[in-house]
């Protein structure tokens, strides 16, 4: 890196450019693709950025849920406990991918453990910061808000239909395949 010129140098070019990192990766997520770029500023200066080590956990199931995590550089696996099965992993998650998006909206607790799987850098949106920037910029608020909950609507649509098929697999195999009233 080389050394900035106290008087003429850009002392702003590292967090520019780690704006337009940010920027880039929100643009690419539904959650902000319909963001102009001004609004895609005004997220990036909410958000928090980590770095986590492999095996660190990011949050555990059943503590309180504070906002969302976007993956960056590596990747987070996504664990649930099962008390006859023991811990199982849901997903592996890669950059670009989100979680805990849920916990923008309700004061709940987190339904798995979230832990790093290598070196990893998180973008994170927390709770809070959401809820002051609706108070400050409300239709930019809005907007976030209809996008997550239209996306969190299709999500629990395919749930539905996951459950539907699960249910219909398990009747199948109960009645050795005959279909029954």
């Amino acid at each position: 890196m080389n050394p900035i010129n106290s008087l003429w140098g850009n002392i702003f070019k590292e967090r520019n450019e780690a704006c337009l990192d940010t920027c880039l990766l929100l643009k690419k997520l539904p959650l902000f693709s319909g963001l102009r770029r001004g609004e895609l500023r005004e997220i990036d200066r909410l958000v928090h950025r980590r770095r986590f080590k492999e095996g660190e956990v990011i949050f555990w199931e059943g503590e309180p849920g504070v906002g969302m995590y976007i993956v960056q550089e590596g990747e987070v696996g996504i664990y649930r406990d099962f008390s006859k099965c023991g811990q199982k992993e849901l997903a592996r998650l890669r950059p670009g991918d989100f979680f805990g998006e849920m916990a923008l909206l309700e004061d709940d607790c987190r339904s798995a453990t979230a832990v790093a799987g290598g070196e990893t850098q998180l973008v994170s949106l927390i709770h809070a910061d959401l809820f002051d920037l609706i108070n400050r910029k409300p239709q930019l608020g809005v907007k976030l808000l209809s996008t997550l909950a239209n996306m969190l609507a299709r999500r629990l649509r395919m749930t539905n239909l996951d459950l539907q098929r699960l249910t219909m697999d398990t009747l199948t195999v109960e009645t050795g395949g005959r279909t029954e009233p």
